[in-house]
C-alpha cells in the first residue's frame, strides 16, 4: 500500500478546557479529493490550522510525504508544497489582481541584492515566466479580464477564484480548501468545483476539502472523512459514509435518498 501524501495521526489542540480536536486521526492519499465533513463545532477548521501551521498541535503528529510538519511554521509548509486557502479571502484590495497572483510566486532571484546585481538576466527571464504563468492562472478562473482592476472590486466569490490561483501559483502539491463554497453564488462554486476536478485530473493535484455543502462532497470527493466534538467518527467513500449511523446521528439527521 502506497504512503499517504497526508498523515494525521492522534493530533489533539485545545484552548482552555475545551479539546477542539482530540485525537484525530487520517489518512489523505496522493492525488485524491478528500471532503473533511461535520457540524459546526466539530473541530474541522482549527485541525485545518493546525495541519497548515497556524496552529501548533499539543500532541500527536501529521506527516507531509512521510516528514512531520507539525513543528514547522506556516510558511515552511508552505513552502514544502501544502498550502490552504480560507474562508475569508486574505486579499491585498489594493494591488491589482495581476499582482496579487504574482506575490505568490516564490524563489525570485532578485530576493537577494545579489541575485539582482550579479545575475540581472535570470531575475528578468524569471519575471517573464512568473507573469506568464499568472496569466494562464488568471485564465483558468476566469479573472483574466480583470487582471489590471484592483483585487478590491472584485465580489466575493471573485475572491475565492483569486485566492485559489494565487494557492496554484505556488505550485503545491496538496491544496486545503477551507469552505470553498461558502458564500460563493452557485455559477462561481460550479466554475471552482470544475477547476478542482480538472487539476486532479490533469495533474495529479490533491485537495482535502472542509465543505458543508453535501451535494458537492458527495460529487466531487473520493473519500470522505467525518470528524464529530473533535474526534473522527467515520471515514469511507460518499456512499459508505452517507449511510453510516454514527454518521446520520451525529451530522445528517436523515440518511440522504440515494
Amino acid at each position: 500500500m502506497s504512503t499517504p501524501i497526508l498523515a494525521v495521526r492522534e493530533v489533539v489542540r485545545t484552548f482552555g478546557g475545551l479539546r477542539a480536536v482530540d485525537g484525530a486521526s487520517f489518512d489523505v492519499e496522493q492525488g485524491s479529493i478528500t471532503a473533511l465533513i461535520g457540524p459546526n463545532g466539530a473541530g474541522k477548521s482549527t485541525l485545518f490550522n493546525v495541519v497548515s501551521g497556524f496552529l501548533s498541535a499539543e500532541g500527536g503528529s501529521v506527516q507531509f510525504e512521510g516528514r512531520r510538519i507539525d513543528r514547522a511554521p506556516s510558511h515552511r509548509i508552505a513552502r514544502r508544497g501544502l498550502v490552504r486557502t480560507f474562508q475569508v479571502p486574505r486579499t491585498l484590495t489594493r494591488l491589482s489582481v495581476l499582482d496579487n497572483v504574482l506575490l505568490a510566486a516564490s524563489g525570485h532571484p532578485g530576493e537577494r541584492l545579489s541575485g539582482l546585481l550579479l545575475r540581472p538576466a535570470r531575475a528578468r527571464a524569471y519575471e517573464r515566466k512568473t507573469r506568464h504563468r499568472a496569466h494562464e492562472l488568471l485564465e483558468l478562473v476566469r479573472l483574466d479580464k480583470h487582471a489590471q482592476d484592483y483585487a478590491g472590486v472584485l465580489s466575493g466569490g471573485q475572491r475565492k477564484l483569486l485566492d485559489f490561483a494565487r494557492v496554484l501559483m505556488t505550485e503545491p502539491r496538496l491544496v486545503l480548501l477551507d469552505e470553498p463554497m461558502a458564500g460563493v453564488n452557485p455559477v462561481l462554486g460550479r466554475q471552482l468545483l470544475e477547476h478542482v476536478l480538472q487539476l486532479r485530473a490533469e495533474g495529479g493535484m490533491t485537495f482535502l476539502f472542509v465543505e458543508h455543502d453535501l451535494a458537492v462532497v458527495m460529487e466531487a470527493s473520493d473519500r470522505v472523512i467525518v470528524m464529530n466534538e473533535g474526534r473522527v467518527i467515520a471515514s469511507g467513500t460518499p456512499t459508505d459514509v452517507r449511510s453510516d449511523e454514527r454518521v446520520v446521528d451525529a451530522y445528517l439527521g436523515v440518511v440522504p435518498p440515494t
